[in-house]
């Protein structure tokens, strides 16, 4: 996919008054439009389905949006981490180190490609109330990293409800841009659903809009190139008798939207396990960490 630079108002069908109405809106980057459905954007836009699904249309040709052989594919994706343009979902009991790990990638992100970073700034939701930024300078300072410019590239807003948090999230696209958001962290994804939506009859509206900030979160990484972190609470399933009973909250919508999913889960002092659960291209399997003063570290 080749990307390219042009104005809103080049767009075929998009004239000064929809361009405005756009970047309004939050839909900057071309990349965002093209990733829409024309349902999406007929509705915001206040325009027919068949228009807005020309305008779509318009500006995939526009980014020339098409195949690539694997090969390209392949050098795109050598020395990646957290990938971008993913949803990559951390999921354990409390203390297992899921906001841990947003800390580290906060701070990581920022450093040159050479060192593992992305040269970019963090958009962080906090939904638990959870933020600590002593912890950020903390690690910032492990790292070698000036903890109070490290600070200042990181964005936090705090999610009262799942109203509050699906908000967040599609007013977001302005600030990923102007800042140069390269990481989006949300701690935790599910736990005001979990407060909002109580009982059987609620499942349902709970898993439609958890299915639509899920989508959200995938246009965002998608149109904008960046990663996206979520970290997942978990319940105890009482029919299994045998065996670890956790179970992420989410059920099949989380499951199917999520790019990478890691359960973390506590060992004895300060270790940690982590097991890759899913993903499109790695193999099942394990690694063990360690949470120190200094951050999240290899077990030696």
């Amino acid at each position: 996919m080749k990307k390219k630079e042009f104005n809103l108002e080049d767009i075929p069908g998009v004239g000064p008054k929809l361009a405005d109405k756009l970047t309004e809106l939050g839909f900057t980057d071309p990349m965002s439009i093209a990733v829409a459905s024309p349902g999406e954007l007929a509705s915001i836009l206040e325009i027919g389905k068949a228009t807005a699904g020309k305008i779509i249309n318009n500006v995939r040709q526009m980014l020339e949006m098409g195949y690539i052989s694997a090969d390209k594919v392949l050098e795109q994706r050598k020395k990646i981490g957290v990938e971008t343009q993913a949803i990559t979902e951390t999921y354990g009991q409390f203390g297992s180190g899921k906001s841990q790990i947003g800390f580290q990638l906060s701070i990581n992100v920022q450093l040159p490609p050479e060192k593992g970073g992305l040269n970019g700034n963090c958009l962080f939701i906090d939904t638990e109330a959870t933020f600590r930024p002593e912890r950020l300078k903390q690690i910032a300072e492990a790292m070698g990293v000036d903890p109070e410019k490290a600070l200042k590239k990181i964005f936090v807003a705090r999610a009262y409800n799942s109203d509050h948090e699906v908000f967040l999230v599609e007013k977001s696209s302005e600030i990923i841009q102007e800042k140069n958001i390269k990481l989006l962290i949300v701690d935790s994804l599910t736990s005001h659903f979990r407060a909002d939506y109580i009982g059987r009859g609620e499942l349902a509206p709970r898993q439609q809009k958890l299915n639509k900030l899920l989508h959200n979160l995938q246009r965002l990484a998608d149109s904008h190139n960046i990663a996206i972190f979520v970290t997942n609470q978990v319940l105890a399933n009482p029919a299994i008798l045998f065996g670890d009973p956790t179970r992420p909250i989410g059920g099949h919508v989380l499951a199917h939207q999520t790019t990478y999913r890691v359960y973390l889960r506590k060992s004895s002092g300060e270790k940690r396990i982590a097991k890759m659960m899913d993903s499109p291209n790695l193999p099942p399997g394990e690694c063990v960490f360690k949470i120190t003063p200094d951050g999240i570290r290899d077990l030696k």
